[in-house]
């Protein structure tokens, strides 16, 4: 299964009477993919194009519409290097273009299985937690600070983060955040509190320390114990979100 990286984008542009041998061009080269199990391709039709021969292709021609077809896949390098001297052959009159590209998350959800009653496991290690202090203020490019810096967290495919709402506080500079009486926020604490391994750590903490203007952050070792239903991914979650 293709995983996130380094990838190859490969697009095929074929109009729609050019075929290969009875079968037209577009569908038998969607087969071949099928066939060789590529991770996943997609066929489009436009409705207006033109090629080097500058002859226009319309879909929504009264008469004797004529459509174009491209077909796109990412995969794996080695992957394409594995179909493309095929396709090739098959292309008698297109275009094959391969780019490089970064797959930056890919999930295929399994179905569940039909007996979820997994048994308990219990995982225990040396990690770090980083808690990053700020205020509820606190915006990065329009949105609230503590959402952006999870959404990040997210892509970096750290474990899990969780974010803590403060009813009062005060910070290097002395000054007080607080509730008042009629719940209305006056710049409350925020704590983003995270917890991985050091490698993971270290790379979100470089990355926050760029998101932040004012705010503090923490990062201190900890022991995990974490009891997972089967097996999951090995990193160590998130602190638990009550």
């Amino acid at each position: 299964m293709i995983q996130k990286g380094p990838a190859k984008k490969v697009t095929i542009w074929v109009n729609e009477d050019t075929r290969h041998h009875m079968e037209k061009l577009w569908s038998a080269v969607f087969e071949y993919l099928r066939h060789k199990k590529v991770a996943g391709a997609s066929v489009t039709r436009t409705q207006v194009s033109f090629g080097d021969r500058k002859l226009i292709h319309r879909g929504d021609a009264a008469e004797t519409p004529e459509y174009s077809y491209r077909i796109e896949f990412i995969e794996t390098a080695e992957r394409v290097d594995e179909v493309l001297p095929t396709l090739y052959d098959m292309m008698i009159d297109g275009l094959i273009e391969v780019q490089d590209t970064t797959i930056v998350k890919h999930v295929n959800k399994s179905k569940p299985s039909s007996d979820s009653r997994t048994p308990l496991e219990r995982r225990q290690g040396e990690a770090k937690i980083m808690r990053v202090f700020f205020g509820e203020r606190d915006k990065w490019h329009g949105e609230p600070l503590y959402d952006a810096i999870v959404k990040r967290l997210r892509m970096m495919d750290i474990a899990g983060a969780t974010v803590y709402r403060g009813i009062l506080g005060y910070g290097a500079k002395g000054e007080p955040h607080r509730q008042h009486l009629l719940h209305i926020s006056e710049d409350l604490p925020i704590v983003v509190s995270v917890i991985d391994s050091v490698e993971k750590i270290a790379e979100a903490a470089a990355v926050v320390e760029e998101m932040l203007e004012d705010g503090l952050i923490a990062v201190s070792d900890v022991d995990i114990i974490r009891l997972v239903h089967g097996k999951r991914n090995e990193a160590p979650d998130a602190e638990s979100k009550g």
